[in-house]
């Protein structure tokens, strides 16, 4: 009777294992879908010549993009402090969040952030923008 009991309580174990193996997996799997996301990295190099002024400007001017272009999910940026040295004169970084290309593809023409591009272009020395589906 004693081992009777063992072996039922051994099978009913591994039952519920494997639902709850199963049912993980499926939630994991979901949880990924929704979580996606698409970023859109932003690292600008600004020519020497530019003032802390001009780099103020471009910075409020970035910040204020979330609230003119809907499309924007995310928006966190901040200065390099990196103490390995490989910033490449790259100072700023910026991560801008869509849930979707075509949100992005609105993003890029928009009105307000052509006229940003504007404003940075006279005191950027160099861009580099990395975009990817969040893993």
């Amino acid at each position: 009777m004693k081992n009777y009991i063992l072996f039922i309580f051994s099978i009913l174990l591994f039952i519920n294992c494997s639902n709850n193996s199963s049912n993980s997996s499926v939630s994991e799997n979901l949880k990924i879908e929704v979580s996606k996301k698409l970023r859109h990295v932003v690292l600008f190099k600004f020519k020497d010549a530019a003032s802390k002024e001009e780099i103020q400007k471009v910075e409020n001017a970035f910040l204020d993009l979330p609230n003119k272009i809907e499309q924007i999910k995310d928006f966190e940026w901040g200065l390099n402090n990196s103490p390995e040295g490989l910033n490449k004169d790259f100072t700023h970084c910026f991560l801008v969040t869509f849930n979707s290309e075509e949100d992005r593809s609105i993003y890029l023409p928009h009105p307000s952030h052509q006229d940003f591009v504007t404003l940075l272009g006279p005191v950027l020395d160099d861009v580099l923008v990395l975009d990817y589906w969040t893993e």
